[in-house]
């Protein structure tokens, strides 16, 4: 059993004397925020046993921001992991004393979601949500705009020209990739479908026009099949699937832009082989990451959660210390990319 670290173990894991730590332990002189937080981070990388002690002097002096954020299917995976990701990118939000309020959605309807932002709204400094675009959305968030609360759309663009900023995903660019995978990973030139959610979902729209543009430009060989709405259920869609290839058995691949890609995926397991078709998700789950592995999905679109919620975080900080941008932004991150062989 290793003996307790000391101070100066923890001064020299810090990288800083003694005396500075002492400093940051006892409050005797003001420490720059910089120092006192590495010296903190160094208390809990080793165990030091007053790391809580100075993480509150750390945080004690900080103002407090209240942030609040809106997702959807509380029990799904993603969303549970994307909720992880924004609780420890607010804990570690620099010059802060953040606090996370999530709220779910229990539905995709524009009332419910429109309603949460309003309530939210009354009670944090700046909002993040997952929405679909609709015109009872956009008028909510222009209600907080006007009382000084920046809305940040997520993942899916909606209420453009009145929401601070998008951050996400390169939605016609992600429709492209997946066109090119299946072009490049079907056996042969032939019918290819599309899942969507909705005909709200602004960023399953990109997806698809992506998709499609793909396949009359590079592989005008196969034909893009109508487009398929999911609801984005599990049950919808594995259900919709089966009767897709009963209906067209010589489906070469398809790609579901949205939610429940769950239910195709356990819709092909029952009724065809592994690799037989070319088939494109996004996310990567339990359930996704199975299908890599199995061989039945061919590649996963994944958004980079760790990294969108530290930026997201960091420009509402910006917003709300610095006021809102007279120009709506958007914030593009690169699809993190799976297959087979890289899980």
């Amino acid at each position: 059993m290793g003996s307790r670290p000391t101070i100066a173990d923890l001064a020299r894991e810090a990288g800083v004397s003694v005396a500075t730590v002492d400093r940051v332990l006892n409050a005797r002189h003001r420490v720059r925020e910089e120092t006192a937080r590495r010296v903190y981070e160094a208390a809990h990388r080793i165990g030091y046993h007053a790391a809580s002690v100075i993480k509150q002097r750390l945080q004690a002096e900080l103002p407090e921001m209240r942030l609040g954020f809106i997702l959807q299917k509380e029990r799904q995976s993603f969303y549970r992991a994307f909720a992880a990701e924004i609780e420890e990118a607010v804990r570690l939000a620099p010059g802060i004393r953040g606090r996370a309020m999530i709220e779910f959605a229990t539905t995709q309807s524009a009332s419910e979601t429109a309603g949460l932002i309003e309530e939210l709204g009354g009670r944090v400094q700046a909002v993040g949500a997952t929405a679909i675009n609709h015109h009872a959305i956009t008028e909510a968030v222009h209600h907080l705009k006007s009382r000084g609360v920046p809305t940040f759309a997520l993942l899916n663009d909606f209420a453009q020209g009145v929401r601070e900023n998008y951050i996400g995903l390169n939605n016609l660019k992600v429709g492209r990739i997946a066109a090119w995978m299946i072009s490049k990973a079907a056996r042969r030139a032939g019918k290819v479908a599309i899942f969507v959610g909705g005909h709200r979902w602004h960023g399953h729209e990109l997806r698809e026009t992506g998709f499609r543009t793909y396949f009359r430009e590079y592989a005008p060989q196969f034909e893009v099949l109508d487009t398929l709405i999911n609801l984005e259920t599990r049950q919808l869609t594995h259900e919709a699937t089966l009767d897709l290839l009963d209906r067209h058995p010589d489906l070469q691949g398809f790609y579901v832009a949205g939610g429940g890609m769950e239910g195709a995926i356990s819709a092909v397991r029952e009724v065809r082989e592994p690799e037989e078709l070319a088939i494109v998700v996004n996310e990567i789950t339990p359930e996704s990451r199975a299908g890599l592995l199995d061989r039945y999905v061919t590649l996963v679109n994944a958004t980079p959660l760790r990294r969108l919620c530290g930026d997201l975080v960091a420009l509402m900080v910006n917003a709300v210390e610095n006021g809102m941008a007279e120009s709506p932004g958007q914030r593009f991150l690169p699809a993190d990319i799976y297959v087979p062989e890289s899980v």
